[in-house]
């Protein structure tokens, strides 16, 4: 490598490399140091390792005030909730359980302590539903409210993989997607709805159900390759699609989308399913016989998207209703280019 190209690689900002590739080069440096048990590094929705005979699992994700949430919106008791969710999704994308959380917080001095117990008793409602326990932590001062949650768990079957995707296979989503984005624009207007309504869309964006128990059935069904949906559908698939060495097609007249999102905004619902994210429902794909099983296991309804191309390693192309190709003005949300 000459000297200039050396100095211009010292010099580059993170938002010039992107979140994800920031990551597979904190991921090519992490792999100069080899563990003799682990089964998978950085790069995929949880790392796993031998402990024992069985195989474990651990994810981390962060929250940050004003950057991921806003006291504005959010009560903290949902903070909470939300908070173990997101790396308990993690978890299920993997097809594993979780089993324990510890949680570290960055607060100002100035936070009421009824506060940090209501953020608390969030994770809790979560962890008595889903049987995980808050075993540790760390408590620091920070500018602003931090929350740092790292998740543990096991997998008794074969592991969901991003990078399991083969050309062929058919791409199917549980759940319905573009709520948490559509919620997040209901809590950020004044669209005037019924109490019905304005709860769903809470609930939506503020109070997420981890598809846990659909991804150990994916795994049982003999799915291989999954992750869960939270930068939205286009831009998890071509993820998907990257670490895969493939390329995807999605259909949008076959989204699915719940009849209060789409009579709600009618003309932008397909954009929020499509790109919104943080709907944490699990994307995966396999053959059409394998998505029949699990179609007739999943206590949650699947919907097929679209489907596994060869080449053009991580590219998804977006068709619609006439197999005209629909052009993105954004591919859902990456850390350092994404400018809200």
């Amino acid at each position: 490598m000459s000297e200039y190209k050396a100095a211009i690689m010292l010099s580059m900002r993170v938002w010039e490399l992107g979140e994800f590739g920031l990551i597979d080069r904190i991921a090519g440096i992490v792999a100069e140091l080899p563990g003799n048990d682990v089964l998978v590094g950085i790069g995929d929705d949880a790392a796993a390792w031998l402990a024992g005979g069985s195989v474990q699992l651990g994810t981390a994700d962060v929250l940050i005030e004003d950057v991921h949430f806003s006291l504005d919106r959010a009560t903290w008791r949902d903070l909470g909730w939300k908070a173990l969710a997101i790396s308990i999704s993690d978890i299920a994308a993997m097809g594993g359980v979780p089993r324990y959380a510890m949680v570290c917080l960055g607060l100002p001095r100035e936070t009421e302590v009824s506060d940090v117990e209501e953020l608390y008793r969030g994770m809790l409602d979560i962890g008595a539903l889903l049987d995980v326990a808050i075993v540790g932590g760390n408590v620091s001062k920070a500018p602003s409210v931090v929350i740092d949650v790292s998740m543990i768990g096991s997998a008794s079957g074969e592991l969901l993989r991003r990078s399991a995707a083969l050309p062929g296979d058919r791409v199917a989503v549980t759940g319905c997607l573009g709520q948490s984005a559509a919620g997040l624009r209901v809590l950020d207007s004044e669209i005037e709805l019924n109490t019905e309504a304005s709860e769903f869309f809470r609930a939506a964006h503020l109070r997420p159900c981890p598809r846990v128990r659909e991804g150990t059935i994916l795994a049982q069904q003999g799915v291989k390759a999954a992750i869960d949906l939270s930068d939205g559908l286009v831009s998890d698939l071509s993820q998907l699609c990257r670490s895969s060495g493939t390329s995807g097609i999605i259909f949008a007249d076959r989204l699915p989308v719940h009849p209060l999102v789409a009579s709600t905004f009618p003309d932008s619902y397909r954009s929020l399913a499509l790109t919104g994210g943080e709907d944490y429902e699990l994307l995966f794909t396999a053959a059409s016989e394998v998505i029949d099983r699990v179609r007739g296991s999943m206590p949650t309804g699947i919907a097929v998207v679209g489907e596994i191309r060869e080449g053009d390693c991580g590219q998804v192309t977006v068709l619609d209703d006439n197999g005209n190709v629909v052009e993105l003005e954004e591919k859902g949300w990456e850390h350092f280019r994404s400018l809200s």
